[in-house]
């Protein structure tokens, strides 16, 4: 869609754009933000970037994956900026992946009284008033008020003023809306208009009935029907869905095609959320109420009731379906999962139940081969071999969710659906369980979300409490309850879900026969969480006995076994962290000595080599402010350049590798005061800073050393210049380190120190009472933290 719009605007990327389109099939959404966006847009060579504007992204159903892979364009600034509105504040609400994207958040405010009257003033003209009685100052002013400077509110009275869908003539309608006591702006105004435009709209009980079925299938549809297939769908004759569709257009906001008429579309692609918002609301009245379980159930029935009637399962690749089929096989479990209940008590009552029990096997498997075409089309060879097997619902519904697993995008939604409608079947069966909590931890990883992970642990659980004591798997199902719970802490911060994973792991070793074959992933998961606990509660008994699981983990390992690597790197980071806590360089030196390790067992072909690099490097320079030997230096130099070579400028790790060299060269150049490597260790840190804007955790970091570097080089110069400069890194570092910042005290007393070599020169009285500002600040910070 958006590499659409960027052809039609700008022809020269045209090219670009069909490569993408030959080149990407079933990559990484990186992979198409590269080929469908950058490429296109550098093709162009603009002196500026780009600006893509994406209204409303919660209300698109894709957004939770779309977000975080915006992180890929946090280096491309120069190339593309997205402006994206929500209704959500993306830092408050934790939009999912907004904590890895460089973003700076606006508030829209509400316009102007002015503004808010020059269009009313301007579109009255439109509205078809009847005899002479059109709309006075006073009324154009009372709208002004009531419309609290919301234009979605003001956009929707002209639309409802400008459309005769009912008797009531324009003035009639206006009167209405003014007697209205509730301003927009606290959201109830804008209610009430709705309320207003639907007891318009839909006069009596009939007709109110109909609107609710039709509106409340429209909220769950999944894609574009024709008229004619969705009125048999909801069971409406295709008049009255026509009639309903029409009076409704008065509320809709998005333009769509000039057959629209035609075609049902989902509501989301048609009104405001908010409009969405106040049908399925508990408050709204019963009349205009919708529910959005019960439409789901309504679909779901309509759906299977298609299911009977598909043609017979030879051949099903000669005989595609018609466009209702395929809805109903593809949209029928997420439909199902959505309307009915989860427990196998409830569900055997419903009419689902009955007929999905009178639905035959070779309808089952004709289902299942035209359910699978339509999400991977031209894998006949995989299809096959997931629909041979003829015993029973379930079967299919746990293989296509398996199958379905191991794709990406909205796939992954409608796995989630095939295994709810099987736990509706048979809710007792643990390896449904444990299918659906893998299916959440695995969409869980690729999108950050904590409430994924927690839908895994609750899955998880539901399946050892079908496994008892004496189960043989009854262990294993410990290990996988608490590998979720280690998934939700990494989303989570506090040490409760650590805490329950460790107790997990500690269940499952208690009940694990011996000798096990995967006993060290279970031991390793209890390092994990526990290594979680340490870094909340800084425990060092906690961190030794992570140490102690490591090195029980790597006995039990075999020396060429796949995982060395990652769990000798767990072991180093455990051991660092006691580093930290003691300045033991014996630790520290077996912290080096893995490091080298997992080094040697990452080639230059490997992804993780870089990761590498830079930790031995970490743990080099660690070394040499102890031993002052200059060959561990150079080592570190040595390291640090070569993984800044492995990440070159769309790297996300390449700011990092930046400061990382900077601060090793910066070491260099204090022992050998030679201006190459001090001019080398400016430009790093002014590549860093420029990669690293608001809001990102390392911009502070990059400010610190660049701000840092300039001042050794004012040193050696005395470029006032250069101490401006500085002041002015210093002062966004106050900025970010706000009051009651853990760092905050040092950043002052860094600034404190420059103004004062700055007032040397100056003699600016400007300087001289800063200084005391940030002396007397810089005291109570002291203070405050020895008292602590």
């Amino acid at each position: 869609m958006l590499a659409h719009e960027m052809g039609s605007i700008h022809p020269q990327t045209i090219p670009k754009i069909e490569e993408a389109i030959e080149q990407c099939h079933g990559t990484s959404l990186e992979t198409y933000l590269e080929k469908y966006i950058l490429e296109p847009l550098r093709s162009l060579k603009r002196p500026h970037p780009l600006v893509i504007i994406i209204d409303a992204i919660d209300e698109w159903r894709d957004h939770l994956a779309f977000m975080p892979a915006l992180s890929y364009l946090n280096s491309e600034s120069s190339v593309v900026k997205f402006f994206i509105t929500t209704c959500l504040d993306p830092c408050a609400s934790r939009l999912p992946g907004s904590d890895n994207i460089l973003l700076q958040t606006y508030a829209l405010l509400p316009k102007s009284d002015e503004v808010i009257k020059i269009y009313f003033d301007e579109h009255f003209r439109a509205v078809p008033w009847a005899n002479g009685r059109d709309a006075s100052i006073a009324d154009v002013n009372r709208l002004v008020e009531l419309s609290g400077g919301l234009p979605l509110w003001t956009s929707t009275v002209i639309s409802l003023l400008s459309h005769r869908f009912s008797d009531s003539l324009p003035h009639e309608i206006l009167s209405e809306i003014i007697s209205s006591r509730r301003q927009s702006v606290s959201g109830d105004g804008l209610r009430e208009l709705y309320r207003i435009a639907l007891a318009h709209l839909f006069p009596s009980s009939d007709v109110q009935r109909l609107f609710q079925l039709y509106f409340g299938a429209t909220i769950v549809l999944q894609e574009p029907l024709s008229l004619s297939d969705f009125s048999i769908l909801i069971g409406l004759p295709s008049h009255v869905t026509r009639d309903i569709q029409f009076a409704l257009s008065v509320l809709q906001i998005w333009i769509l095609p000039s057959d629209s008429e035609k075609r049902v579309y989902p509501a989301i692609m048609l009104f405001h959320l908010s409009f969405l918002e106040y049908v399925q609301a508990a408050t709204t009245e019963r009349a205009f109420a919708t529910s959005a379980f019960d439409s789901h159930s309504t679909l779901g029935l309509a759906c299977l009731n298609q299911l009977t009637s598909l043609p017979p399962p030879s051949l099903p690749q000669t005989s595609p379906l018609c466009d209702l089929h395929h809805y109903a096989v593809k949209y029928w479990p997420v439909h199902v999962s959505n309307g009915t209940p989860r427990w196998n008590d409830q569900w055997l009552g419903t009419e689902h139940c009955s007929m999905l029990q009178r639905i035959t096997v070779d309808s089952q498997r004709r289902w299942a081969t035209s359910f699978l075409q339509s999400l991977i089309p031209g894998r006949w060879e995989l299809v096959i071999e997931y629909v041979t097997a003829e015993d029973g619902m379930i079967s299919f519904l746990r293989r296509l969710a398996h199958c379905l697993g191991k794709c990406d995008g909205e796939r992954w939604g409608f796995g989630m659906a095939c295994l709810e409608v099987a736990l509706r079947i048979d809710g007792g069966n643990a390896r449904i369980w444990l299918d659906l909590g893998r299916c959440h931890n695995a969409r869980g990883d690729s999108i950050g979300s904590l409430k994924m992970h927690e839908a895994a642990v609750e899955a998880f659980r539901h399946a050892l409490r079908l496994r008892p004591d004496v189960h043989p798997s009854h262990a294993k199902s410990h290990n996988i309850v608490a590998s979720g719970l280690c998934s939700c802490y990494q989303q989570l911060i506090g040490n409760t879900s650590a805490s329950n994973a460790a107790m997990c792991c500690h269940k499952a070793l208690s009940i694990l026969p011996d000798p096990c074959p995967n006993r060290f992933l279970l031991l390793n998961h209890l390092a994990v969480a526990l290594q979680a606990v340490y870094e909340h509660t800084g425990d060092i008994a906690t961190l030794n006995e992570v140490i102690s699981l490591h090195h029980e983990v790597l006995e039990l390992l075999p020396a060429t076994h796949q995982m060395r690597a990652a769990l000798l790197n767990n072991k180093a980071i455990a051991l660092h962290a006691l580093y930290d806590r003691s300045s033991d360089v014996k630790t520290l030196n077996e912290v080096i000595s893995l490091r080298r390790e997992v080094l040697e067992l990452r080639p230059a072909s490997h992804p993780a080599r870089s990761m590498s690099l830079s930790n031995l490097a970490v743990a080099l320079c660690a070394l040499h402010r102890h031993n002052q030997q200059i060959g561990t230096l150079i080592e570190a130099i040595s390291l640090d350049r070569e993984a800044l070579a492995l990440r070159p400028a769309l790297h996300p790790y390449r700011p990092l590798s930046l400061i990382n060299l900077a601060s090793s060269l910066y070491a260099l150049y204090q022992r050998t005061d030679d201006l190459d490597t001090q001019n080398k260790v400016i430009s790093l840190n002014r590549e860093a800073v420029a990669l690293l804007s608001t809001p990102h955790p390392l911009r502070p970091c990059s400010l610190h050393n660049l701000a840092r570097s300039l001042l050794s080089l004012y040193e050696r110069t005395g470029a006032l210049e250069v101490l401006d400069e500085v002041a002015s890194l210093c002062r966004e570092l106050l900025i970010l380190r706000p009051p009651g910042h853990r760092y905050r005290r040092i950043h002052v007393k860094f600034l404190v120190k420059l103004l004062e070599k700055r007032f040397k020169v100056t003699k600016d009285g400007r300087d001289l009472g800063e200084i005391e500002n940030f002396k007397a600040e810089y005291v109570a910070l002291k203070a405050k933290d020895i008292s602590q």
